[in-house]
């Protein structure tokens, strides 16, 4: 065994279980004999969920896998993914259904747009941009708050087979620049600004600006299409830039749905990793939606007719593509959309928005539950949120005190918590407890789903025994899985499926364990590993140890470089909002309780009290700039960051000695 793999063993034992509520394990979409049939025959499973969707014309071949890891799912079949979420719905009688409660962040700023209503206005959007000269295989950038055009925008542009690109509206002009110029971006969709934090925020500038450095290096971006959202002042170009209501507002409701190989590109959306430019994983159409309507409808155990279903996550993640966009709507679901920040006007915002709309399903991430622990139960017990009957979690693994907080508070005990891993990468849930099948256990992912394949290794790629820890990785194709990485399939090649080419498997690089029964528990990527004495040490198991104590909210770990031990533990925590400011001893006390629930190996050299921790608008904590703060580097770029200002916070804190040694 490496120390990889010994590192990743060593999480703690967890016993508690949840297991289904009987009521919902009797009327269950998937049931247990799922994973024996997907097991029996893997594309028939996947041609069965296909089948849930419209073809215009059916596929001659479930998977091609002839040239791996270069897939095609549905070979020869033909779809339009618009059509599947909106005009089958209509055409079936569920014109009237609201497709979306759109909440905008000023109060008493709502509206509910029904299927009918969503694609008459995607029709228009798709005429208009026909108009602008956008034609099938053009890439279209979206840089848009959260609001209803936004998602008419994506549908707009599937429907006309404009494969679109969405950069998140929190990124800075370089950011959207660079996007621009890899994907060969012709036009750009955004907004006069959105709301945030009680204020208006500008986006047009930094298309401007973007638009000037895209310039700089040789492209061009012929349109910008701009929505009318604060009523903020811009700049004008009568040559490229033109008003949402004056084209969109003004275009035919009617518009011809073309059907689009199955494999024809759906989207590209960027990840950025720690170094090197940001990757374009590119999705295409048929395995795409296959994935993400079928994963939608199993993992949340969804009754199109009666749920209100909440996905919190911005459009800008692919969070906010496959299971706020793509997925519900292919399935027909009622969904809502809000546009702001769950403190705003208030810290019970979003259990507002729970007891009024009566939201049966909601789906966040883990850094928004520990934020809620932070300010307390009875801000939550204010609502009445008995209409919840099934909770998520993504992004990020969940620590398990967060997740018994989630399914004691927000659940009220009678809710299972899916706690699911996947990946901008895999599009589509990959590993998840089904609610109606399988017990939950606070802290792990339990399980693949029906039809993946996945499994922890060695470095050698040997499955590793129940107790074990090693490499996750993903054994068999999937319909949803990336294509490669926009302009280039090397990078693709080398980046995913380079380490286990051999056997074939997809590598992305997070490091799991099985524990005593088998199931998976993700920890993160490999590289948050630290090396302590020879020791190695898993920052989600230590951050794990300090918020199941009772003052602490959220902690964030890393490793520092160390004269004596070679990296050293350096903790930064935020106590819970009842904790105060934890008493004078709070330093000490925390290092004992990592001390008795890990060992003295893992005992932090430093644990700083901070009021927050640096994070990106999709709520993951970004611990490179942490690392720079412990070993006392300048702090890097936090143009990601969701408030840069608390870099400044933590610095001085380290700076004036309240870091505790």
């Amino acid at each position: 065994m490496t120390s990889t793999e010994e590192t990743l063993s060593n999480l703690s034992k967890e016993d508690r279980r949840f297991e289904p509520p009987e009521e919902l394990a009797a009327d269950a979409n998937v049931r247990a004999e799922a994973y024996d049939r997907a097991a029996q025959d893997r594309e028939a499973f996947w041609a069965e969920a296909a089948e849930r969707l419209h073809w215009d014309r059916t596929w001659d071949q479930v998977l091609d896998w002839s040239n791996p890891p270069f897939a095609k799912w549905f070979v020869g079949g033909t779809i339009n993914a618009a059509y599947n979420c909106l005009d089958r719905h209509v055409e079936n009688g569920l014109g009237d259904r609201v497709a979306l409660h759109w909440i905008g962040e000023p109060e008493d700023d709502t509206r509910s747009v029904t299927y009918a209503e969503l694609k008459d206005e995607v029709c228009q959007a798709a005429n208009a941009l026909t108009e602008l000269g956008v034609q099938k295989g053009d890439r279209v950038a979206i840089y848009m708050p959260m609001i209803l055009e936004t998602v008419v925008a994506m549908l707009a542009c599937a429907r006309i087979g404009a494969p679109h690109t969405v950069v998140f509206g929190g990124f800075s002009s370089d950011a959207l620049a660079t996007r621009v110029v890899d994907c060969g971006v012709k036009v750009v969709i955004t907004a006069d600004g959105g709301y945030r934090r009680g204020a208006p925020s500008a986006l047009k500038p930094a298309v401007d600006e973007a638009r000037a450095k895209v310039k700089e290096q040789g492209g061009e971006v012929e349109k910008v299409l701009v929505v009318k959202r604060t009523g903020q002042d811009v700049d004008w170009d009568d040559d490229v830039d033109v008003w949402w209501n004056d084209t969109v507002g003004e275009a035919s409701t009617e518009h011809a749905c073309e059907f689009f190989d199955s494999e024809h590109p759906l989207y590209v959306m960027y990840t950025s990793g720690s170094t090197g430019k940001p990757k374009g994983i590119l999705h295409t159409t048929g395995g795409y939606l296959v994935g993400a309507a079928f994963t939608h409808w199993e993992v949340f155990d969804l009754k199109p007719e009666t749920d209100v279903y909440w996905c919190t996550a911005d459009v800008g993640w692919v969070t906010g593509h496959s299971y706020l966009v793509y997925g519900p709507l292919a399935n027909a679901a009622t969904g809502v959309i809000y546009e702001g920040t769950p403190d705003t006007p208030e810290k019970g915002r979003w259990w507002k928005i729970v007891q009024d709309l009566k939201v049966s399903i909601f789906y966040t991430a883990p850094t928004a539950i520990r934020s809620f622990m932070k300010q307390g139960q009875e801000i939550p017990d204010r609502y009445d949120m008995s209409s919840l009957r099934v909770l998520g979690s993504v992004g990020e693994p969940i620590n398990p005190e967060a997740y018994v907080w989630y399914r004691h508070v927000i659940g009220k005990d009678k809710t299972p918590v899916v706690d699911t891993w996947w990946q901008t990468e895999t599009g589509s849930i990959m590993i998840s407890p089904l609610p109606g099948v399988t017990a939950g256990k606070p802290g792990s992912a339990m399980n693949p789903l029906p039809g993946i394949g996945a499994d922890v290794v060695t470095e050698e790629g040997e499955s590793v025994p129940n107790g074990s820890g090693g490499y996750l990785v993903l054994t068999e194709p999937w319909p949803s899985m990336l294509r490669t990485i926009w302009g280039d399939d090397e990078r693709f090649v080398d980046t995913y499926w380079s380490k286990y080419k051999e056997q074939g498997w997809y590598f992305a690089g997070d490091g799991a364990k099985k524990d005593e029964d088998g199931d998976l528990w993700v920890l993160g990527r490999v590289d948050d590993v630290m090396n302590v004495s020879g020791h190695r040490l898993s920052t989600t198991e230590i951050e794990s140890a300090l918020v199941s104590h009772p003052k602490v909210a959220e902690a964030a770990v890393v490793g520092a470089k160390d004269e004596d031990t070679g990296q050293a533990v350096c903790a930064f925590v935020i106590l819970k909002d009842e904790a105060g400011d934890g008493g004078e001893d709070i330093v000490e006390e925390l290092r004992k309780h990592v001390r008795k629930e890990i060992g003295p190996i893992a005992t932090p050299r430093q644990i700083m009290i901070v009021p927050e921790l640096p994070k990106t608008r999709s709520g993951k904590i970004m611990r490179r700039l942490l690392r720079d703060v412990a070993e006392n580097r300048e702090v890097g770029d936090v143009t990601t960051l969701a408030d840069s200002s608390v870099m400044d916070l933590i610095s001085d804190g380290m700076s004036s000695g309240k870091a505790e040694d």
